[in-house]
């Protein structure tokens, strides 16, 4: 940490909020907020069994680093399989499904582990990219993330994102338990 507490370093960020959180809402706030309690018990629970670590939950969104691409792409993919299992007795309108994004980037982490800066910035644009249910991660984890797992990854082009000065290269991933090939 230098003076000011504060160091620069490589991160993989994960980003996800409830897709029509407002909605769940406005349907049933008890059981939204039971399901939002659900969902964060599984994302904590993954992400530190893949070295990560949840920097913050506010409202319906969660944030978290990783030491690794890989860890964070685990992480997501394996949340995302079981929030939907998890979901799957529920009526259609009553399941709450997450959008996760993921970045590989520069982070500044402060003395008490927030984080700040364009990574984070990436992975939250890259979360608002992803299908409900689903992740979307950048090019530089799909790079770090080739012929390491059995993750494909389906390329969404450039897209023109809020307060990012350059386009960022988007990409679908899927495990290979759906249907997808693992990536070459």
């Amino acid at each position: 940490m230098t003076d000011t507490g504060m160091r620069q370093r490589l991160a993989a960020i994960l980003a996800a909020d409830v897709a029509g959180y407002s909605r769940l809402m406005a349907a049933d706030e008890r059981a939204t907020v039971a399901a939002l309690d659900a969902a964060r018990g599984i994302f904590r629970r993954l992400i530190e069994s893949n070295q990560g670590r949840v920097v913050d939950m506010a409202g319906d969104s969660v944030l978290a680093v990783f030491e690794t691409a890989s860890g964070a792409v685990s992480a997501a993919l394996t949340v995302q399989k079981e929030l939907a299992q998890a979901a799957d007795p529920l009526p259609e309108e009553r399941r709450m499904r997450f959008r996760i994004g993921v970045h590989l980037g520069d982070v500044i982490e402060k003395a008490d582990g927030t984080v700040y800066g364009d990574g984070v910035n990436i992975a939250a644009r890259l979360e608002a990219l992803a299908e409900p249910g689903g992740i979307t991660v950048s090019e530089t984890v799909q790079m770090a993330q080739r012929n390491r797992s059995a993750v494909a990854f389906e390329d969404q082009g450039e897209h023109a994102v809020k307060n990012i000065a350059h386009p960022v290269r988007a990409f679908r991933g899927r495990g290979a338990d759906e249907g997808a090939a693992p990536a070459l």
